[in-house]
């Protein structure tokens, strides 16, 4: 296997982390907001808007990295 073929794989496992991150951040964010620190909350959320506008083009782009020539 060559190193270009790696390279999808490497993407799609660094977006199956990017995701799990999402979602920690969201548990925490929750966590965060029940104790009352709305600001915190609120900046934990403008991270996740961030990560949300950037999941669509992600996975686009990988399903055509990954599709077989």
């Amino acid at each position: 296997m060559s190193n270009a073929d790696l390279i999808p794989s490497l993407l799609f496992k660094i977006n199956q982390n990017q995701t799990a991150l999402e979602a920690a951040i969201m548990e925490l964010t929750l966590w965060v907001e029940q104790r009352g620190s709305a600001e915190v909350a609120g900046n934990a959320r403008g991270v996740l808007d961030t990560i949300s506008r950037n999941e669509a083009f992600i996975h686009m782009t990988l399903a055509v990295a990954m599709t077989p020539e």
